[in-house]
């Protein structure tokens, strides 16, 4: 490789571990590295498809318009070599228009139309989690060269890495949440107790079961009746 592409290959590479540590939008990620891809490696444009939580693709980001449409008429089609390495989790390269129609007559058409000869799709994959892939078209017959591909693979392995670790962040942040919720709701469940074993001259044991009592009894959440108790809007 030329020192320029061993440098903007470090600077990629670097851009993107960034968002292992920092806050980041996803959507951003994505058009950093099709960006990148167009810029570093043996191609004409990229695109990145993300499968959503019913399994369906998504087309997120593109370096162009036509890219673009190639992508979404893939989705549209319901074939093509990103849907193929998304479901397989392996890399799919075509290098001819022949071969393109061979295997997704209807995706061919819509690739020989934009002025595309050949795609190289890779799968955005981490062990068995797969979240995607990424093409890479071409306007001229032929596969990637071997150290393209082992860069753009690395590329992507990265960007999978982002995305599972952003969601990892995102998990935990929603745990956090319930947890605290549930500390908030064990407080007023306690203040309940007390005005109740007050007011009704009881132990803590049988303010409870009153408690917990009218709530199932009502169909109430335990919390919000005992918040309820707590602002005297409700009488046990």
């Amino acid at each position: 490789m030329a020192q320029s592409r061993e440098h903007g290959l470090v600077e990629a590479f670097v851009t993107l571990a960034d968002t292992l540590v920092d806050d980041y939008d996803v959507i951003e990620l994505l058009e950093l590295l099709v960006g990148k891809a167009a810029e570093l490696f043996d191609v004409s444009a990229a695109g990145i498809m993300l499968a959503t939580p019913t399994d369906e693709l998504e087309l997120v980001a593109s370096t162009s318009e036509r890219s673009n449409l190639v992508g979404i008429m893939q989705i549209d089609a319901g074939e093509g070599p990103c849907i193929e390495a998304y479901r397989s989790g392996q890399v799919v390269s075509v290098g001819s228009v022949d071969e393109l129609h061979a295997r997704w007559p209807r995706f061919a058409e819509a690739s020989a139309s934009s002025g595309y000869a050949s795609v190289h799709a890779i799968p955005l994959r981490l062990r068995n989690e797969t979240l995607g892939s990424m093409n890479l078209y071409r306007e001229h017959p032929g596969v990637l060269n071997e150290d393209d591909v082992v860069a753009a693979q690395a590329l992507t392995d990265v960007a999978t890495i982002s995305i599972l670790q952003q969601r990892v962040l995102e998990q935990a942040t929603v745990a956090r949440s319930q947890l605290q919720r549930a500390l908030d709701s064990r407080v007023v469940i306690e203040q309940a107790k007390g005005v109740l074993a007050q007011t009704h001259a009881v132990e803590m044991d049988e303010a409870f079961r009153l408690l917990r009592s009218y709530a199932r009894s009502h169909q109430l959440q335990l919390a919000d009746t005992a918040r309820q108790v707590v602002a005297r809007t409700i009488t046990i």
